[in-house]
């Protein structure tokens, strides 16, 4: 296991039991404890937890920040380092005055803040939280869908939404999946949510869809596109390969993102 799949598995751990011990991770991941104790100082220098002795412990924000936060912001603690990357790639391939569709979730949302050196863009997207951290960029415009508020996902879906969608030509289109089936394509958990992807997809002249590994062995409620409706799907090199070979073999352009191998 490469050092940012497990930092990660701290993470989770950390986010369910609110303490980790040095000894116990590093039998659970057979590696080091000096190993596990680099990981430790890695995170507690991200703010996310604090050291003590033998192991450590939640940061005091970040206890109270997951007593508040709906479970859209939860996501973006998962998986960090492995969205962060597939973000970045895909950002990349949008150049300045770039139309941009962005769906709601949270590897999206970190294609929101790659993009933040992208000047003059136009972007259209259904998340609040997305809508926020373009907003920080005063170069660019911002248009927020209307449509009925989804808490969970802080995002906006609907008719309403739909119908907006149809007013715009956009250059790309990025989506988020709940999950990637080689029967049923890409799918969505939310009968409402996967009806705006639909839409979006109708509206971008470039479909993408990043999606982090836990994504190709999750099978979600409703299918809201097939392979032949997506250009192309940025993912990480932790993502089973012969998933993506068989996709590549439907005509979708794979691009698998390398991720930092250091202990």
């Amino acid at each position: 296991m490469i050092a940012p799949q497990r930092r990660n598995k701290i993470k989770e751990l950390l986010l369910a039991e609110g303490s980790v011990k040095v000894a116990d991770l590093a039998k659970a991941f057979n590696v080091s404890e000096e190993t596990i104790r680099r990981d430790l100082m890695q995170l507690e220098q991200e703010g996310i937890l604090e050291k003590n002795y033998g192991g450590a412990v939640l940061a005091v924000e970040w206890q109270q920040a997951m007593a508040i936060v709906p479970p859209v912001q939860q996501r973006k603690f998962q998986y960090y380092e492995e969205k962060d990357a597939i973000a970045k790639a895909a950002a990349a391939l949008v150049e300045e005055s770039t139309n941009v569709i962005l769906d709601s979730g949270s590897t999206t949302w970190c294609v929101a803040r790659h993009l933040r050196n992208v000047s003059n863009l136009t972007i259209v997207t259904n998340g609040i939280d997305i809508a926020e951290e373009c907003s920080a960029n005063e170069d660019r415009s911002i248009f927020l869908l209307g449509g009925k508020l989804i808490r969970k996902s802080m995002c906006l879906v609907g008719p309403q939404a739909e119908n907006e969608l149809q007013k715009y030509d956009a250059h790309y289109a990025f989506l988020g999946t709940s999950g990637i089936s080689l029967r049923k394509g890409f799918t969505s958990s939310d009968l409402y949510e996967s009806q705006v992807k639909r839409a979006m997809i109708k509206a971008a002249q470039r479909v993408v869809v990043v999606a982090d590994h836990s994504k190709f062995v999750k099978h979600a409620f409703v299918s809201f596109a097939a392979f032949r409706d997506v250009d192309q799907v940025i993912t990480s090199e932790l993502a089973d390969a012969a998933i993506l070979r068989e996709i590549e073999q439907q005509g979708v352009r794979v691009t698998v993102c390398p991720l930092k191998k250091t202990e």
